[in-house]
């Protein structure tokens, strides 16, 4: 049987019906951790009206990127937004706490086709009109290291600025300072969640960072090798 819907976590795969919402959380219908006291016990929702799959937030604190599977198109679905899905494949990352999560989503029809993504040959990266040097790149990799390696989507932690530092035998200060270079480009070009008071300036930006660097492909699990070797 055909599906015109279908939600792939850790390879469960779930049918949202047209008449029931379908909910994901900590307590839901697709149950992402249910020990995360940070995730809401129903932070997502998926309906289908005027003739579309919706994906909503019924959050009240937390936000997801929502990401054509190749990374050319992202979203970003803040508390009481609503998102139509037209692309045949995409894929949702949020994080609650110091953990990040994904899951698939997979339609039987699409109606939109993203254009390509750009690249750059010489070891810099590009996110829409900003260019990455390649040590910021480097940075955005060891942020993402735990979620390259896994293997599989699902969840993994985001590190903290101390160990990402660490990983690239940088003092935190460099750290610091070109992860504050990396966010000050992405927000000057919209990119939300990556600007704010002090007390935005640790774990919160950096799981968006990650969620974007991911959603958005500007890295790889064939990046790795940019890193140093594991002593």
């Amino acid at each position: 049987m055909t599906h015109p819907l279908t939600v792939d976590f850790l390879g469960e795969r779930y049918h949202p019906s047209r008449d029931v919402p379908f909910t994901i959380g900590r307590d839901a219908a697709l149950v992402i951790d249910d020990d995360n006291g940070f995730l809401h016990r129903q932070f997502l929702s998926i309906t289908f009206a005027s003739g579309l799959w919706w994906l909503s937030n019924v959050g009240t604190q937390l936000t997801a990127t929502v990401s054509h599977d190749e990374g050319r198109v992202q979203a970003w679905l803040a508390p009481e937004a609503s998102l139509p899905l037209v692309f045949e494949h995409s894929v949702v990352w949020f994080t609650a706490g110091a953990t990040t999560y994904d899951f698939e989503l997979h339609l039987t029809d699409s109606l939109l086709t993203p254009m390509t993504a750009e690249l750059n040959p010489d070891g810099s990266a590009t996110m829409g009109r900003v260019t990455l040097t390649p040590d910021q790149r480097l940075l955005v990799v060891a942020l993402c290291e735990h979620v390259l390696r896994r293997g599989d989507r699902g969840a993994a932690a985001v590190p903290q600025s101390a160990a990402a530092a660490a990983r690239l035998g940088w003092p935190v200060t460099k750290f610091n300072r070109k992860l504050d270079a990396v966010c000050s480009k992405l927000a000057d070009t919209g990119v939300r969640g990556l600007h704010g008071g002090p007390s935005k300036l640790a774990s919160s930006r950096k799981a968006r960072l990650v969620e974007y660097a991911m959603a958005a492909r500007i890295v790889t699990a064939d990046d790795l090798e940019l890193l140093p070797p594991v002593v």
